[in-house]
């Protein structure tokens, strides 16, 4: 029987103080939003509001609740239960210190039965936000001697606001004295994929009779026993997103005492698959020249015993607050991303490793998932406090993740090996991640960091400030085994940037204010990133509202990234993954390279690279996005297949359509293409007549199946 608490939340310099005041708190949420509820303050995501939670940081927060003693007899047990406090916290009852620990991933639960008298109050105090004082003030550098995710000191999609507070579900629970600490199944597949070999591990409190059953998708009861090793012959597969059904089993484990009587029970959801990272075909061929050196790592997925192209996007935190976030607030997220065609979201590790409920969406969709551990863009040293916390915090995340059919990789965290966190595969926390992985989740692919050799990060912007080219002419000389991160900027859309701007501010946009603090300028490299008026002015001339400056930078984002997934994947065997930066956002920004507003909108973006993303399309590679009149507008023909399927021969013709005239460019008549396989197909080209208007559009038809169609969207200048 669990019981909620109604909870107080108040705020002193040092933790020999009690707080002066109190205020309801919302449990699991973070003191900073129970405060400024309690105080009316205005959305810390319109304008500037959210300065004003600078202070809270550095401060002492004391949650406390009252108990009330349950009636319990002698039999049962009374606990205390918390799934996570972010960060740094010690657990008091009745003024006695009963636990103190460092670090948000690691649940505990305290037997308090034989401390209550019938008059007691359990105090949670939170520390401040761990700072290394040795770096910059006001920098994410402060977050590099803890497991605390970094994004929360500042990033270019997130305000400098650190959450502190209990994020997950926290509560008061009479059990049996005999219950269950401990159940998971853990599974070989064999070679065949035919027969899954079961061990099933149970920890109780005491000794007592246990009984396990696993039943299938329908509910029927398919293996049973008690603990130990069980054979499932032919099992049915759990398969991402476009690849097949995700397939979820449910095992079951009861303790009875020697009556009979149930005890508790224990339900866990299992998916059989099996997941490698291996080397696309001729791969152990490069590089062939002397003196040799490594091999590019393996990155293609496989995933029982199929190369699959992994197509998806990087998640951040959803909220600013994660410990507000509910089933209802993950679940739009992962059907925006089944439904985008996706099959693949990176837990970037600079953020929060989310609750139960969003694994277990992506265990029925079909999202597989890459999950990095809290490591991002900082050299983390080797000290030895940092090291016995990330020890602890790791192995609670791996323990926690490894039951979830949906993880298929695990990575040590983001951008480690490069000159701003010059960290290697020597330094020590990686070499205890992996190690850590390897001990508790062997047969699940670990990587150091993203990006490693092979695989590309960025860049992030439609036209590339380094050399003045465009996505379409990077792309096709890029090279790469994977691009884990790439982006486009754009403008986010005219309604919900009037729900946070200002209208005074609304247009034109400049930097300073709200337009730069909601990351529209000065959010990466350069006063432009990631707006960028000036580039779109010169697209499609001079804006004279924000209506259509809001227009023209979509159309420069949807083609952007069209142009990028597309050409990843024409890529492929050498190329196997399409990762854009970045899916979600966790408050409102003004300009960036999500797909998805907060809290859970689709911008114009996420439509086009859906489109992008379908199983088969028509696809052309095409050298550039503005054209003059009496210019040969070409375009290279292609067709992309990521089914295990063939796709019959057939016909594709191209069309330029100007001013809502479509003229023939040529025909390809096409042979079978493979399973699994693109296939190249002709140039095609037309000169370009005069348009009345900027935008035209390349328009692709294959005859009998308009789902593979495409269109795309140029200017004439």
């Amino acid at each position: 029987m669990k019981k909620n608490l109604t909870w107080q939340v108040g705020h002193s310099n040092s933790l020999a103080e009690k707080p002066q005041e109190t205020v309801p708190a919302i449990v699991p949420g973070a003191v900073q939003a129970d405060w400024a509820a309690a105080k009316n303050w205005p959305d810390h995501n319109y304008g500037l509001n959210f300065k004003e939670y600078g202070w809270m940081e550095d401060k002492y927060w004391t949650y406390s609740a009252k108990v009330e003693k349950p009636d319990v007899s002698a039999n049962q047990r009374v606990f205390f239960v918390c799934g996570g406090v972010d960060y740094q916290y010690m657990v008091k009852l009745n003024g006695e210190k009963l636990y103190e620990y460092e670090g948000m991933f690691t649940p505990f639960e305290l037997d308090i039965t034989d401390k209550l008298n019938g008059n007691d109050e359990i105090e949670l105090i939170v520390f401040p936000a761990p700072k290394n004082r040795k770096e910059e003030a006001g920098t994410r550098a402060e977050a590099n001697l803890s497991a605390k995710p970094p994004y929360s000191y500042g990033w270019d999609w997130h305000p400098r606001l650190i959450p502190l507070g209990i994020w997950k579900d926290t509560y008061v629970e009479v059990r049996n004295a005999a219950f269950i600490k401990d159940a998971e199944l853990f599974y070989t597949l064999n070679e065949t994929l035919d027969a899954a070999e079961i061990t099933v591990a149970v920890e109780t409190s005491q000794p007592a009779q246990i009984k396990w059953m696993l039943k299938d998708k329908n509910g029927k009861i398919v293996a049973s026993g008690t603990r130990g090793n069980h054979t499932l012959k032919n099992p049915e597969l759990w398969w991402p997103n476009g690849q097949g059904e995700p397939t979820l089993y449910t095992s079951t484990v009861e303790i009875y005492d020697e009556s009979g009587n149930l005890l508790d029970t224990k339900n866990q959801k299992v998916g059989f698959r099996r997941t490698k990272l291996v080397m696309y075909d001729g791969q152990w061929n490069v590089p062939m020249t002397f003196p040799m050196s490594r091999n590019e790592p393996p990155f293609t997925l496989e995933i029982n015993c199929r190369k699959i192209f992994a197509k998806g996007s990087n998640w951040v935190p959803p909220d600013i607050f994660p410990g507000k976030m509910t089933r209802d607030d993950y679940f739009p997220h992962v059907e925006y991303a089944k439904n985008a065609n996706f099959n693949i979201l990176r837990i970037w590790g600079g953020g929060v490793n989310n609750k139960e409920d969003f694994f277990e969406l992506c265990d029925e969709m079909g999202i597989m998932l890459w999950s990095e551990f809290p490591l991002a863009c900082n050299e983390y040293v080797d000290d030895e406090h940092y090291l016995s916390v990330l020890d602890l915090e790791s192995k609670s995340l791996i323990k926690h993740l490894r039951r979830y059919a949906s993880v298929v990789m695990w990575s040590g965290g983001n951008e480690l090996f490069n000159n701003w966190s010059r960290m290697t595969d020597q330094s020590l926390a990686l070499r205890l991640l992996h190690r850590n992985c390897f001990d508790m989740d062997r047969d699940t692919p670990f990587i150091m960091t993203s990006p490693i050799m092979g695989v590309g990060h960025g860049g992030y912007m439609f036209r590339y400030f380094q050399t003045g080219e465009e996505v379409f002419q990077v792309m096709p000389k890029s090279n790469r085994t994977a691009y884990t991160e790439f982006g486009c900027g754009g403008p986010s859309p005219v309604e919900y940037l009037k729900s946070f701007i200002p209208e005074d501010e609304l247009f034109p946009p400049k930097p300073s204010g709200v337009w730069e603090a909601h990351h529209a300028y000065n959010a990466w490299v350069g006063e432009d990133t990631w707006l960028n008026v000036p580039m779109i002015e010169e697209y499609f001339g001079k804006i004279d509202s924000l209506e259509e400056l809001v227009r023209c930078g979509e159309i420069l984002q949807c083609q952007g990234y069209k142009c990028i997934y597309e050409e990843a994947r024409r890529q492929k065997p050498r190329c196997s993954m399409a990762l854009n930066w970045c899916y979600n956002e966790p408050w409102p920004t003004a300009a960036g390279n999500s797909l998805l507003t907060w809290p859970c909108e689709a911008k114009p973006a996420y439509y086009a690279v859906a489109e992008s993303c379908r199983p088969v399309l028509a696809s052309a590679r095409i050298p550039k996005f503005s054209w003059a009149a009496g210019e040969e507008f070409t375009a290279e023909l292609w067709l992309l297949n990521d089914k295990y399927e063939e796709i019959p021969a057939g016909k594709m013709t191209a069309y330029l359509k100007i001013d809502g005239v479509e003229y023939e460019m040529g025909a390809w008549e096409f042979e079978i293409v493979a399973a699994n396989k693109n296939l190249q197909g002709p140039t095609v080209s037309y000169k370009m007549p005069k348009a009345s208007g900027r935008e035209f559009e390349l328009v692709l038809r294959v005859d009998g199946f308009p789902a593979f169609d495409s269109a795309y969207t140029f200017v004439q200048i």
